[in-house]
């Protein structure tokens, strides 16, 4: 078939790839001068195969109370007239029931499984670098209670097939020695063996490199306006460029927009439960302090990621719509963690500061397979936090899916 990917983030890139690999003519579709120069650009770097519990746990109404008036919080809903965010809130505390925490978990574990596997493969085939490490994730607790959750949470998550150990401090400065250093007390850890760290915007860039060997088409600086429709069936996609106007056809069409996916489809009834939530991030020459092992500072909920010679440290949420200003107080509480836990992590002057909108829906699953109102639709979006660590999993079912084959794991499929 000739298929239209809307989008040029990781999960676009990532959908062209194996598509083409199924024997598809594909185009992607990207506004941008380039790939991964959005919500993919500067993400913190982890591919967390064993972060399955989404935001939206038990635990997680009572965390928020107690942030809202914290300028420090980890998440923030910054409350607006804005009526999809009261209704994705709503949806929100209601996956924090139990039932829907497990269900939700259970469906993340086994699509990130599939994704690391699926990107292991990957670069066995390609030999694709991108600053990679496989060292692990070590989430850090400098909470007594947060390391005590992680204890009672433990089973539940070992029952969904994820590889987890508990760490006392002193043995996670043996995993990581640069937490010796610490201004801040270390009461214990999580490691996560089989998890890995890397730079999502290079991956991003050199797999479009060799989709483009492969023959796939890039269209970059052209921005959608709409699909058009005849039917239940899109029979184009309306764009715009610097030359003007043009439909693009195609025999299917997937649309990988992130946060900007409901706009294009609220206008055909499909109404998609996906909201920006703006994330931070702050990256810095890295010093002779500066970790290898990837981290998780679960009281802050930042991920710190060795880059090669930089250390990119990336968190905060809030809620706020599509305003992607730059608040100069978040960076500067970023950094002012990352220099408590590493007082030698690298010159914190000559730190890059960057914010970028991820697509979150309430209950952290993205929304992959055919749309419920068109034939020729599919999507791939609302990946959240999870994004890089999600794309290649969710590239492989999406290709599935559109060639009418069962997926290799149980999933709540959007279709």
């Amino acid at each position: 078939m000739e298929i239209i990917v809307l989008g040029a983030g990781v999960i676009g890139v990532t959908s062209a790839w194996y598509l083409a690999e199924a024997g598809h003519r594909v185009t992607v579709v990207e506004r941008q001068p380039g790939p991964a120069l959005e919500t993919s650009f500067a993400n913190g770097g982890q591919v967390s195969i064993s972060h399955a519990e989404p935001w939206a746990n038990p635990d997680a109404p009572a965390k928020i109370l107690r942030w809202l008036w914290r300028e420090e919080a980890p998440l923030k809903f910054r409350l607006r007239w804005d009526a999809a965010q009261w209704v994705w809130g709503v949806r929100f505390l209601k996956e924090c029931l139990p039932a829907r925490t497990r269900r939700n978990a259970a469906a993340i574990a086994a699509l990130a499984r599939l994704s690391g596997a699926s990107l292991r493969a990957l670069r066995s085939r390609t030999g694709i670098e991108y600053d990679q490490l496989e060292r692990g994730i070590l989430h850090v607790f400098t909470e007594p209670e947060d390391y005590e959750a992680a204890r009672r949470k433990l089973p539940a998550l070992a029952a969904l097939g994820l590889r987890l150990e508990l760490k006392s401090a002193a043995e996670c400065v043996g995993l990581e020695p640069a937490l010796e250093a610490s201004r801040v007390l270390i009461h214990g850890g999580l490691y996560c063996p089989e998890d890995a760290s890397g730079d999502a915007r290079k991956f991003t860039e050199a797999l479009a490199g060799l989709a483009a060997q492969r023959g796939v088409a890039f269209r970059y600086g052209t921005r959608i306006e709409a699909l058009e429709t005849r039917g239940s069936r899109v029979t184009g996609a309306r764009v715009t460029t610097h030359r003007g106007s043009e439909v693009l056809g195609g025999d299917a069409y997937v649309v990988c927009l992130g946060s900007y996916s409901p706009q294009l489809l609220a206008p055909l009834g499909e109404r998609l439960p996906i909201y920006p939530v703006k994330g931070y991030s702050v990256t810095v020459p890295a010093g002779e302090g500066a970790p290898t092992v990837s981290l998780t500072d679960e009281a802050r909920k930042l991920v710190f990621s060795r880059l090669g010679g930089r250390l990119r440290v990336a968190g905060m949420a809030e809620l706020a719509g599509y305003d992607l200003s730059l608040d100069p107080r978040r960076c500067a509480l970023i950094l002012d963690r990352v220099f408590e836990l590493f007082p030698r992590a690298g010159e914190r002057t000559a730190a890059e500061c960057w914010t970028g909108l991820r697509p979150a829906t309430p209950g952290n699953v993205p929304v992959i397979g055919r749309s419920r109102r068109l034939e020729n639709l599919y999507l791939n979006t609302g990946h959240g936090t999870l994004g890089w660590t999600l794309a290649c999993g969710s590239a492989r079912v999406l290709a599935d899916l559109v060639d009418g084959r069962r997926p290799p794991i149980a999933f709540p499929w959007w279709s």
